[in-house]
């Protein structure tokens, strides 16, 4: 199999032609949404987890580190 191929006129009209849809994020949360998220109540030990994983990120060293 080729590494590069050509697309046909079919691909490159399809594609052009969703280059030119507009972009919407949706409608905005119903109240009934709005007060579901609301009452939502963080898990402590997540947070936690996040703590840790941030520290152990913090201090990793070898391969795959960024400078």
């Amino acid at each position: 199999m080729p590494d590069h191929t050509l697309p046909s006129k079919a691909t490159r009209d399809e594609e052009a032609s969703e280059a030119r849809q507009s972009v919407d994020a949706g409608s905005e949360p119903t109240a009934e949404e709005e007060a579901a998220a609301d009452s939502n109540t963080p898990d402590p030990s997540v947070a936690s987890h996040e703590q840790e994983m941030n520290e152990r990120g913090a201090t990793q060293q070898g391969e795959g580190r960024l400078p």
